[in-house]
């Protein structure tokens, strides 16, 4: 009994678990604020750090017993592995554990660099259990008393809603968890497997009414597939507006859920609804049937008229480099872009985007990919391939340079993206040219979250 007692005032010490999320799109990570607040919930005191937004206070570190970070996303895990081994030579005996998508996608090779644990960690029941499971080996109670814990940067220091000049403060939540879909490039599929769930219209309801008390003025709903479940998500958003009249908010869905919930969109925009994403990836045929997307070039269009009839913004997402993908349909991106005047709904770096392959991933299943000379890079958590046009590779490497360095220099998107078309209508060298059609007539403004990147 003497060494419960002991075990359990170590654990639930102030301090003793440790929090830290890599990065989360710009927004105020859920894969800090959920998880924090179940282990209040049963008895624990964890401190947090979001290192994008926060220096790694050492300090804490040293005081750990257990340390979780958070790696939903390709980029928050290359950011984690660097961290471990820095937590690793400041506190060697502490736990490791690694939760989300891509710490479940790469196990094996995080345990082989000082990882003592990875979870999916679906609703903090997992990191919950875990916690407790630790805690029982540990022998020594952590002095933090009169610390204060568990504090979340400002919303303030997180990226903005943006619209023309106007800039708010964005708060961030999510209805459901994984995704009912099999995109074959999504790294959601290998995790979840098709299966979906929905997260307690209570719980999020309580996250928005929290945020908006921190000053939020728009909310982004951050799930995979927000229409995955639409009256879930539909009876949310009624509550949110009759607490909330002003507040106003975005989402995310695939092109085939736009077409499919179409009714919905007027209620969507007088519910608040600013914009809208909408992984579109590619025009073509060939791609979007490996990737297994399910829609049409002519289904986007249709999505579309749906949505910026409704008075909504669409915002399409890329992914203009792939093996499959040729010159002429990375011209056509930027001819459609065009003429459907939506340069300034896509971000310059969503045209630099490459395809990621991780271990797991669905696309290794296709009898396409398996015609592909692939190495896997554990240390980039990935597979590296290589276009078969060797002029995509060096488009590649052209553009992603050139989008870094016009964001750093302020450009305007519209430059950027008329830059970048002439960079392939040259490499193409034929008919293809934007020239005569640079103008900013009909590009007219779009709303936005401050941050760009979205992997």
């Amino acid at each position: 009994m003497e060494t419960e007692t002991r075990t359990s005032s170590a654990m639930h010490a102030p301090g003793a678990v440790l929090l830290i999320s890599c990065y989360e799109l710009g927004h105020r990570p859920i894969g800090l604020t959920r998880p924090l607040h179940a282990l209040k919930a049963v008895g624990f005191a964890p401190d947090v750090i979001d290192i994008a937004v926060e220096p790694l206070d050492t300090e804490k570190v040293v005081h750990a017993q257990f340390i979780g970070i958070s790696v939903p996303m390709h980029t928050a895990l290359r950011l984690g592995i660097h961290l471990v081994h820095r937590i690793r030579q400041i506190n060697p005996s502490v736990s490791v554990c690694m939760y989300g998508l891509y710490a479940t996608l790469n196990a094996d090779y995080l345990l082989s660099q000082g990882v003592d644990f990875c979870i999916s960690n679906t609703n903090s029941a997992e990191l919950i259990g875990l916690v407790k499971s630790v805690g029982k080996k540990v022998r020594i109670a952590v002095d933090n008393n009169g610390v204060s814990v568990g504090k979340l940067p400002s919303l303030e220091a997180y990226a903005q809603f943006e619209d023309n000049a106007e800039k708010r403060i964005v708060g961030y939540t999510e209805t459901t968890h994984g995704c009912k879909h099999l995109c074959t490039h999504c790294p959601i599929p290998p995790v979840y497997n098709g299966k979906f769930s929905v997260v307690e219209r209570d719980i999020v309801l309580a996250e928005i009414q929290e945020q908006v008390s921190q000053g939020a003025t728009h909310i982004t709903f951050g799930d995979p597939d927000f229409l995955n479940g639409p009256m879930h998500g539909l009876r949310i958003l009624r509550a949110m507006h009759d607490a909330f009249p002003n507040l106003t908010f975005d989402f995310t869905t695939k092109i085939e859920h736009i077409l499919k919930h179409r009714k919905h969109f007027p209620e969507f925009a007088e519910l608040g609804c600013r914009f809208i994403i909408s992984a579109v990836e590619s025009l073509s045929e060939t791609v979007l049937t490996i990737l297994e997307k399910h829609h049409t070039r002519a289904d986007v269009e249709t999505a579309i008229d749906i949505v910026h009839g409704a008075g909504i913004a669409l915002r399409p997402t890329w992914v203009p480099f792939t093996p499959w993908t040729t010159l002429d349909d990375y011209l056509e991106t930027f001819q459609f872009v065009d003429t459907h005047r939506l340069v300034y709904h896509v971000d310059p770096v969503q045209y630099a985007v490459r395809l990621l392959i991780p271990p797991g991933s669905y696309l290794l299943n296709r009898p396409e990919t398996k015609t592909l000379s692939l190495t896997l890079d554990e240390t980039a958590f990935s597979y590296v391939w290589g276009h078969p046009d060797a002029r995509m590779d060096e488009l590649h490497k052209t553009v992603n340079t050139l989008v870094e360095t016009d964001a750093r220099a302020g450009v305007d998107t519209l430059d950027t993206f008329y830059r970048i078309w002439q960079l392939a209508a040259d490499m193409h060298g034929s008919r293809h040219t934007p020239l005569g059609f640079r103008s900013k007539e009909g590009h007219l403004p779009a709303p936005r979250i401050t941050e760009a990147w979205f992997c």
